[in-house]
């Protein structure tokens, strides 16, 4: 796979979370929608309903700081972009101007959550070298 519709998979995917939990919302389903329309034609109704139950899990998730279904609706839909993205690589230039237009300064993209659970031992990344840790 091309790493650009990869990366822009990844950016959609988690830029479609974040603001199904905003102001952006209506905006963001009438151009995903409109995307879907227009490539897939036959899974736009389908993608429409996906996204409105999806935004409902986002607003009950983000109530209840629920990070692991957040994760999984980013990647969710991470993996809805890509699947169109390889399917039609002529919708690339429209998504990437959606965001562009829905998230100009790429701060949804960047909303990326990182959380460890201390389970006694685990790896320490710096600077590209690792080391496997123990806890005693």
């Amino acid at each position: 796979m091309d790493p650009e519709v990869a990366l822009l998979a990844q950016s959609a995917g988690t830029t479609v979370v974040v603001l199904m939990a905003t102001d952006a919302w209506q905006q963001l389903r009438d151009g995903i929608t409109r995307l879907w329309r227009r490539a897939q034609p036959e899974r736009a109704d389908t993608v429409a309903a996906e996204l409105e139950a999806g935004r409902e899990d986002v607003l009950a998730a983000v109530a209840a700081d629920d990070q692991q279904t957040l994760d999984e609706l980013r990647l969710q839909w991470q993996g809805a972009v890509r699947r169109l993205l390889v399917a039609q690589p002529s919708a690339v230039e429209e998504l990437r101007a959606l965001l562009d237009g829905l998230d100009p300064d790429g701060a949804a993209a960047r909303q990326l959550s990182q959380h460890a659970t201390a389970s006694g031992q685990g790896r320490v990344y710096q600077a590209g070298r690792d080391q496997h840790i123990t806890e005693r």
